[in-house]
């Protein structure tokens, strides 16, 4: 069985950083496409950042490029979203997501897995 565990949200000021991390078992981690999205309240789901299997292929939304890096150390089965300069609508809960395939998407229907997700709030 498939768990993905995120920690590492909380409350932080506009500027300030955070670093969330997912922590996977259940499956072959080097193998999956791994990625990060977010949902603020009344909104809609939205793509923040993906990755290959061996960390090679990364995408980010245009709206956090250059703030967020995402990276995961496959040894330990985990995926890290590092959250630096943040905004007020970086507010959001953060979703961990995975494929059953190597190479990502940014489609949130094409990731089979889910974390439960972590709260981000960015006060201004």
């Amino acid at each position: 069985q498939v768990q993905l565990v995120e920690s590492g949200g909380g409350l932080v000021q506009a500027g300030g950083s955070l670093r969330l991390s997912c922590a996977a078992s259940g499956l072959t981690f080097s193998r999956n496409a791994m990625g990060w999205f977010r949902q603020a309240p009344g909104k809609e789901r939205e793509f923040v950042a993906a990755i290959s299997g061996n960390g090679g292929g990364i995408y980010y939304a245009d709206s956090v490029k250059g703030r967020f890096t995402i990276s995961r150390d496959n040894a330990k089965n985990a995926l890290y979203l590092q959250l630096n300069s943040l905004k007020p609508e970086d507010t959001a809960v953060y979703y961990c997501a995975g494929q059953n395939q190597y190479w990502p998407t940014t489609t949130d229907s094409e990731y089979v897995y889910w974390g439960q997700g972590t709260q981000v709030t960015v006060s201004s």
